[in-house]
């Protein structure tokens, strides 16, 4: 079973197709191709959030808070802001070319996943980055975005940021909620 079937019998989908999203546009507004598993993610579940918690971010989609290059542009900001007033930098970007894109965001927290991407790495190798987002601490997963959402809606993730979830769900109560349904159309 993919990471992907697990997140789908964890967490249906929903009933309709997402709108189609232009990955060949996305990627040359970002400069860099994109993992093949969050192509995947997105092509199946579009933007919204799942479990009331980790909010997928989307090339192009109508809602800011769902953009991934709007979400890109804001966070680069950010990120260049805290680091040039001397906050210290995961140990993982120092290399040079080394920088991070986010994919999801989680709710109310200001905190964000990442992919880490490195120079020569291709897009399916990138490993996940969460990063607080209201302070320095970073914590690094060894796995794809799609194999690190379905270990945190499973309960096995690794992680100390994301513990609560499986004790605030019920199995049945994993749902993905489209963001037009939180955010209007």
């Amino acid at each position: 079973m993919t990471a992907l079937d697990a997140l789908v019998r964890m967490c249906p989908p929903p009933a309709g197709p997402p709108p189609a999203v232009d990955w060949a546009g996305a990627e040359r507004a970002l400069g860099t191709a994109l993992p093949s598993d969050y192509k995947r993610l997105v092509e199946t579940y579009g933007d919204g959030v799942f479990a009331e918690t980790v909010w997928l971010l989307v090339p192009g989609s109508a809602h800011d808070d769902c953009d991934l290059l709007a979400r890109t542009a804001e966070q680069d900001g950010t990120l260049a802001r805290l680091w040039g007033a001397g906050e210290e930098r995961p140990a993982c970007l120092l290399e040079e070319g080394a920088r991070v894109l986010p994919w999801a965001h989680e709710e109310g927290t200001g905190a964000f996943l990442y992919w880490l991407v490195l120079p020569g790495r291709h897009p399916d190798d990138w490993t996940v980055l969460y990063n607080e987002g209201r302070g320095p601490l970073w914590e690094h997963h060894d796995t794809g975005c799609l194999a690190f959402l379905s270990a945190v809606l499973g309960g096995t993730a690794q992680t100390e940021y994301f513990g609560h979830l499986p004790e605030a769900l019920e199995p049945s109560a994993h749902r993905f909620t489209p963001a037009g349904e939180i955010l209007g159309s």
